[in-house]
């Protein structure tokens, strides 16, 4: 008998889902499995786009900002049988949270102009550190200009730098800083002709926050691509990098057999399981099979509502794939034959490259 879920089919806000009671796979594990090895100050995950990445950033978040009192929100899931480590870290941190997934544009000018507006956005929710006596004054004229999107080239490259040292004078302890979507600008100026204007932002923007910064506890960072050319990381200590091929956190973005089996079964949809499986299960994190999250919430949430079992691809056209046409367009290599292999349900072997260069192209 088909029961009626409530399915967070685009909702990447933990706390929303937990407080209106939408479905969720309980991911809390990423936080015990993260908080490990805290001597490590950056970690990158990349994972390709609908996978989870957003949801798990909002989850840390949550866990950590010393502004919340998150423990409803984790009661039940995994992470809260660990005590004492909800005890040493939830809500004990200040934690800076923020997105690039809006930095877009088909200009440069465009694009910087989005850059400041989310600053400004996060600045309006830490302005509690303008009003403060703790905080140094001259960072407070650089937080101005930022929040009012009037800053100087140099005040943007130094934002985070800013904004995390003040955060440490308020709260007299180092920040945790989560940036999602690290690569969206990168991808977006690649695609509009601004790379090497955007460079020199990201770069030393990501240089600031992240190499030698005393403000600094440890950063998380995620995106779909590590990008290696620009050395936006060069330097950063104790740097390490979790892609589709690494185990760490293999069970943590997009879910697993066992995942979708307990879902199914919740949902009274069983006897979809094989359909699931068939067009769905495409993917390997790690050592473990993953299903595509996007396209399994969507098709369950058309046969509670609708009724309607037939599959269909529902992660198609949800990301902008400017990168696949400008590698199809090359004509120093050849793929062809390869991909006619596929398409004729063949399997051909390859090299897997992590790391990719968006002036490549």
């Amino acid at each position: 008998m088909l029961k009626q879920l409530k399915i967070p089919v685009g909702v990447s806000d933990f706390r929303k889902i937990r407080e209106n009671g939408y479905y969720y796979m309980d991911k809390s594990g990423l936080i015990e499995e993260l908080l490990k090895t805290d001597a490590t100050e950056v970690t990158l995950i990349t994972r390709p786009r609908r996978f989870g990445k957003t949801l798990g950033m909002s989850m840390l978040d949550n866990f950590l900002d010393i502004r919340k009192d998150s423990r409803y929100l984790f009661s039940g899931l995994k992470i809260s049988q660990n005590q004492e480590l909800c005890r040493k870290w939830m809500n004990q941190w200040p934690t800076l949270f923020l997105s690039f997934k809006d930095v877009d544009g088909s200009t440069f000018e465009n694009a910087m102009g989005l850059l400041k507006f989310t600053l400004s956005q996060i600045c309006i929710e830490h302005q509690y550190l303008e009003e403060s006596s703790r905080v140094n004054p001259a960072y407070k004229q650089i937080f101005t200009r930022l929040k009012e999107q009037t800053g100087t080239f140099t005040d943007v490259q130094s934002s985070l730098l800013v904004l995390m040292r003040m955060m440490k004078e308020y709260y007299k302890k180092p920040v945790i800083l989560l940036l999602d979507e690290y690569d969206v600008p990168m991808a977006k100026a690649s695609s509009n002709g601004y790379y090497e204007k955007m460079l020199e932002v990201i770069k030393t923007m990501m240089s600031t926050a992240l190499k030698d910064n005393e403000s600094l506890r440890f950063a998380v960072v995620t995106g779909c691509l590590r990008i290696a050319k620009e050395s936006i990381f060069t330097g950063t200590n104790n740097f390490t990098t979790d892609t589709i091929s690494d185990i760490r956190y293999d069970e943590f973005f997009g879910f697993t057999r066992p995942e979708v089996a307990e879902f199914l079964k919740e949902a009274g949809c069983q006897d979809c399981q094989e359909t699931v499986r068939k067009w769905y299960d495409g993917y390997i994190f790690g050592n473990i099979e993953i299903y595509c999250p996007w396209d399994v919430l969507n098709y369950v949430q058309r046969v509670l509502t609708e009724g309607v079992k037939k599959p269909e691809n529902f992660w198609e056209h949800t990301s902008d794939n400017k990168i696949i046409e400008l590698f199809l367009k090359r004509r120093d290599f050849d793929v062809t034959e390869k991909f006619e292999k596929l398409l004729n349900g063949e399997a051909i072997r390859e090299s897997v490259n992590e790391n990719v260069s968006y002036d490549f192209f």
